[in-house]
């Protein structure tokens, strides 16, 4: 526990100094969405990392706090703050539902991801065709604020850093849930359930109350990101909302950073983007712009991470990889192996 606020302070200190080095608006936009996918990446590794429920329509929560927000201030004129609550309570429902509709008939592993994907594909549709309330395919907006002294007051930022320092304290909340979790009795309900669910309940905990909770948990730290979202790019429309891309950024975030770990889901995304970007440098510097290459590179990368670092790259801090004969391995300290 304390290595855990060490670490912590170390990087909300780190982070809130970096503006005052890094001067670049591209950087810090890089790094307000390092932030952002971070907070995203959390809330699926609430439900997946922690309940071993895997999601592959995650964008199904991130999608309904973000229409739920533009809506309400572009429809009905309500300011940004009172919306909020509304958006993270609407992605809260929307997971009882959808894990009530799962849970109760024993859906699990590919059957429960199959039925999240279908979910998301299924309000996509339905975003697409309520032109009245969403504009369909043209998506809806939220006005620009061009008076400086109401930045505040509508969550709209003249400069960079605003964005950067609101998903710093998102991020930096969605952390703290995460380690609740790991030291909570309902924690290690949750992943007890996870790793034997028949043996979880003999034991006589409730797996349905246990996932349907983090399920809602889940949903509102997601749709918390989808309320990010609205206010910095003042858009939302249907592909954006419930695509697939969302799904599969939140899914491989945690698996690539360690899957059930609470900076997990930060060190992936920090990788995640520094990788994409370095391959777009490294492409464009040596063969000039060749289009499609970078993510090549990047799928590339992914796959060896996948297939040589079975507990992500928090494993891999730990001396934890497979070898390539598939068995997996643990680095031995001099000490270690002077006892051996």
């Amino acid at each position: 526990m304390k290595r855990f606020w060490i670490a912590f302070f170390l990087f909300i200190a780190a982070a809130a100094l970096l503006p005052a080095v890094v001067t670049s608006s591209f950087w810090l936009d890089f790094l307000t969405l390092t932030l952002f996918l971070a907070l995203l990446g959390q809330g699926w590794n609430i439900l997946g990392g922690y309940g071993g429920q895997f999601s592959f329509g995650h964008a199904i929560f991130f999608g309904t706090g973000a229409y739920i927000q533009v809506i309400l201030q572009s429809k009905f004129g309500i300011s940004a703050w009172t919306a909020i609550p509304f958006s993270v309570l609407g992605g809260i429902i929307i997971g009882l539902f959808t894990g009530f509709l799962s849970f109760r008939y024993g859906l699990r592993g590919s059957y429960f991801a199959l039925i999240t994907l279908a979910f998301a594909e299924a309000f996509r549709i339905l975003a697409t065709s309520a032109k009245v309330v969403t504009n369909g395919g043209q998506g809806i907006y939220i006005s620009l604020n061009r008076e400086p002294a109401a930045t505040l007051s509508r969550l709209q930022f003249n400069s960079v850093e605003g964005y950067y320092y609101t998903a710093l304290i998102l991020t930096a909340v969605s952390i703290l849930l995460a380690f609740w979790i790991e030291n909570s009795r309902f924690g290690a309900q949750l992943m007890a359930v996870r790793d034997d669910e028949d043996a979880a309940e003999a034991l006589g905990i409730n797996a349905f109350r246990t996932k349907m909770t983090a399920i809602g948990l889940s949903g509102a730290v997601t749709a918390l990101g989808g309320v990010f979202y609205v206010q910095k790019f003042l858009l939302m429309d249907p592909s954006i909302a419930y695509g697939p891309t969302k799904s599969i950024e939140m899914l491989i975030v945690p698996i690539i950073g360690g899957l059930g770990t609470i900076f997990g889901p930060l060190v992936g995304s920090i990788f995640l983007h520094g990788l994409g970007e370095a391959s777009k440098i490294v492409t464009s510097g040596l063969i000039g712009d060749r289009p499609g290459l970078d993510l090549i590179l990047y799928g590339v990368a992914l796959v060896l991470i996948l297939a040589l670092l079975p507990n992500g790259l928090i494993g891999l801090m730990k001396g934890e990889w497979r070898r390539p004969g598939g068995k997996k391995a643990k680095q031995q300290t001099p000490e270690a192996g002077r006892d051996a």
